[in-house]
């Protein structure tokens, strides 16, 4: 009998709470996701070259899980309260009854672990099908393939996952337990009365509206126009945001309360009741509307982040060669000319890149750049042109790295040379010197003047950081040899097969070809290394940033909700009056939809606010997008993350709305609270 109640009641209580129970399996798959992220295809390719970082961002997954935990724990206990009030007389009964406080106990821990199972029946596999997704969608986009794909069922995972919810369960339920352990009988069958906060005077409310409005403009204005330190600036506008918004909305219900007043007069229908109820029975409540705003704000300032660590990913590096090997030419190429090695090559071409003590004069180059608009970009370029150029590269080994990208060769005419740099496109060093070069600048070496050609090119001449060149310039063959100050190559290229990275997939084509030189002892670098340094900046910048975004979201939405819901159960004598008067139910369920989009509409619009300010604030002076970060991409994928969010706080909504409309569709004209 006990355990078919423990049964019972916990399936009416997921039933009746379908936004609580809907948050945990949430987090159940969020708690799996983290966990099992050293067991993902991208991390396992990842600790191949990364093994010191990976291991770094391995260990902070532990302090990420913990603060998940804390979070969830605060979700857990302020949903299990509002489940638990709402069965004050059901508990009254069991006592009663006879049924004693430990036995009562019993029971809500029963129950608590009865729904934490069924949560973790459903968490658990659809967390597994999410993290085989976003493995295998990684994993193709990336270039590992679908052959590259393994099938991982991360046991430490579940455990930890198991482990985690079940003790968050546990001591939020056990907190609740013991701050009802002192109750009788009576005190649970009285009616709830609803905890109001201190209402404030209308000139203290005045004020303090005004003065949060000024703090958070304030914080605005320091985010969005000043270089944000962490030493001064950032605390001045944390501290100016966050009392700001405790403040505004402390404020904000004798402000509403005006416009209420002006407007009695003319309305109509439950226009009044409506007003009132936000304003008494949600606004009162600022404490609640300050913290699921700041959450909220932080949730999408960490999606945003993450979306702008993932766009600025794709243009960290461009493939231009596969391999660069350094060695004596002889042993390269006999290692090129392996048959094995040869079948996976398509082409293979020495580097020619030297320095050269040539004499060199740069004034036409610098004449040029002063005629630009002055920039400190420009400023900083005239400063350091002086030792610029000191290394050549032959124009022959350029063009034969262009036709095996597949694009046309550079062409220069008779004393024309052309400028190089390995610096990163997009950026406004390479826009500067691009924009002189449009000039006609030219420039003197070894006694002769040369123009320089219309363009610059930075197409990386190595496979990942072999050389790093500031300005080079690309010189006809001929003018090599005469000037250079080494005749051997610097490095050979080669570049792989197409139909091998098609069969294979680009990491494991690269992986396949690095097994075979690894035997042959020669020095080389590999395009993987580029690709793996810059995945596991994506990954630990925007992985982690995503999640507690995510899990951000979920908490404030999930405490907006609950609240709302707990304030109209604690007030339910209001809509019960109302019926007695003659209001229909249509109306009141008007009126409670019209309530809960006013509650979300308050907490969405200033954390909005907020986080585009925040945002502005974060991009332009802790963390820059990458230079030659496509605009069209960052867009997209804002577009995107726009439109998940959007469709979360619809279904937050629709969840809400339809707990209202069961609270009153359930009331009788004969309940008096």
């Amino acid at each position: 009998m006990f355990f078919k109640q423990v049964w019972r009641n916990a399936a009416k209580n997921r039933r009746g709470n379908g936004l609580f129970f809907g948050s945990l399996v949430i987090a159940i798959i969020a708690f799996y996701t983290l966990l099992s992220l050293d067991k993902q295809d991208v991390m396992r390719f990842l600790s191949k070259m990364e093994s010191d970082a990976v291991q770094k961002l391995m260990a902070l997954v532990p302090v990420v899980y913990v603060l998940s935990l804390f979070f969830v724990l605060f979700l857990d206990y302020f949903a299990c309260k509002y489940q638990m009030d709402s069965r004050r007389r059901e508990f009254g009964m069991y006592l009663m009854l006879g049924m004693r406080h430990s036995r009562l106990f019993a029971m809500l821990f029963c129950e608590t672990l009865w729904s934490s199972l069924v949560s973790l029946l459903i968490g658990l596999p659809a967390a597994l099908f999410l993290t085989e997704g976003i493995s295998l969608t990684t994993a193709k986009l990336v270039g590992l393939g679908i052959i590259g794909h393994h099938f991982t069922f991360s046991i430490p995972a579940v455990f930890w996952t198991i482990c985690g919810f079940v003790a968050v369960q546990l001591m939020s339920m056990l907190f609740l337990c013991i701050r009802i352990s002192n109750l009788e009988p009576a005190q649970f069958l009285q009616p709830d009365s609803a905890e109001k906060q201190e209402s404030t005077p209308v000139r203290k409310g005045a004020s303090y509206f005004a003065l949060g409005t000024a703090l958070l403009a304030a914080a605005y204005a320091l985010g969005a126009f000043s270089p944000v330190s962490f030493t001064l600036t950032f605390p001045l506008l944390l501290l100016a945001g966050g009392a700001g918004t405790f403040l505004f909305y402390r404020g904000l219900g004798g402000f509403l309360g005006k416009r209420i007043r002006r407007k009695s007069k003319t309305s109509a229908g439950l226009t009044t009741f409506t007003g009132r109820q936000i304003q008494e029975n949600v606004l009162y409540q600022y404490k609640t509307l300050t913290v699921s705003s700041l959450l909220l704000l932080m949730a999408l300032s960490c999606i945003s982040y993450g979306i702008g660590m993932v766009a600025g990913s794709g243009t960290a590096s461009v493939r231009t060669t596969d391999f660069s090997i350094m060695g004596d030419e002889s042993a390269v190429t006999a290692a090129l000319q392996d048959p094995e090695t040869g079948a996976m090559i398509a082409a293979a071409y020495p580097v020619y890149l030297s320095y050269t003590d040539a004499p060199r004069d740069l004034s036409g180059l610098a004449d040029a750049i002063a005629m630009l608009p002055p920039t400190d970009q420009r400023d900083n370029i005239l400063e350091n042109i002086s030792g610029s150029c000191e290394y050549i590269l032959s124009l022959a080994s350029y063009n034969q790295m262009l036709a095996a990208m597949g694009r046309e060769p550079v062409t220069l005419e008779d004393h024309e040379l052309a400028l190089y740099t390995s610096m990163s496109r997009g950026g406004a060093f390479n826009s500067t010197l691009d924009a002189a070069l449009k000039n006609q600048a030219s420039i003197t070496v070894a006694g002769e003047n040369y123009r320089l050609f219309p363009e610059l090119f930075y197409d990386n001449i190595v496979a990942d950081r072999a050389i790093t060149l500031y300005t080079a310039l690309i010189v006809p063959d001929g003018l090599f040899a005469r000037i250079a100050g080494s005749p051997e190559p610097f490095c050979w290229n080669v570049h792989l097969s197409q139909s091998l990275t098609e069969e294979l997939g680009l990491m494991q084509a690269i992986e396949k070809m690095d097994a075979r030189l690894s035997a042959t002892g020669l020095e080389y670098e590999s395009y993987l290394s580029g690709i793996g340094r810059n995945l596991f900046y994506t990954v630990a910048a925007s992985y982690l940033t995503i999640y507690l975004g995510v899990l951000f979201l979920l908490i404030s939405n999930t405490v907006i909700g609950l609240k709302y819901l707990i304030q109209q159960r604690e007030n339910k004598h209001r809509y019960v009056t109302l019926l007695m008067l003659g209001a229909d139910r249509d109306s009141l369920y008007r009126s409670s939809r019209k309530q809960i989009q006013a509650f979300f509409s308050l907490v969405l619009g200033v954390a909005v606010m907020s986080s585009i300010f925040a945002i502005l604030s974060l991009f332009k002076s802790f963390t820059r997008l990458q230079e030659g970060t496509s605009f069209t991409l960052v867009l997209a994928l804002s577009a995107i993350a726009l439109a998940l969010f959007v469709l979360t706080e619809a279904i937050y909504l629709a969840i809400v709305q339809r707990a209202a409309y069961h609270e009153i569709k359930t009331l009788k004209v004969t309940d008096r609270g």
